[in-house]
């Protein structure tokens, strides 16, 4: 759970749903049935300090999702560490979705957002109302200059 620091430094919980992407392919191509799309729903912590998202190791296990290399890590602390790699996760929220790669947290129990993934969806994080909300309700706005 999250405690009164964490509210300050803009961290909050919100619920995403998690998926195989390769799973999709598969579906659109009629190898697979719809309903057999490895999915889950994850609770995920919004951090504004974060870069990217971070999935627990049960996580690629359940989805069957590829490791596809290693990078490096560094937490608040100043430590550091070397992290696997997960490719090809669907995140959807508020009705908007887009495929990540993930760094691999082996004793995390909850999705990390990051900022890369609040950039993608076009999420503004409203930490007094601890929520995310769509730039634009209509649709994912990109800037591109």
């Amino acid at each position: 759970m999250l405690d009164a620091k964490d509210k300050m430094m803009g961290r909050f919980s919100v619920t995403v749903d998690l998926a195989n992407n390769s799973d999709f392919e598969l579906v659109r191509t009629g190898h697979l049935p719809p309903e057999k799309v490895r999915r889950l729903s994850l609770r995920g912590v919004v951090d504004t300090g974060a870069a990217r998202l971070v999935i627990p190791q049960r996580v690629v296990e359940q989805l069957g999702l590829p490791i596809t290399g290693e990078v490096g890590v560094r937490y608040a602390g100043g430590q550091t560490a070397r992290r696997a790699i997960a490719e090809a996760i669907r995140l959807n929220f508020g009705g908007r979705s887009s495929v990540f790669n993930a760094i691999v947290e082996p004793d995390r129990d909850s999705a990390l957002i990051g900022a890369i993934v609040l950039e993608d969806l076009d999420f503004v994080v409203d930490c007094t109302g601890q929520q995310l909300v769509p730039r634009d309700p209509d649709r994912i706005i990109s800037e591109i200059e």
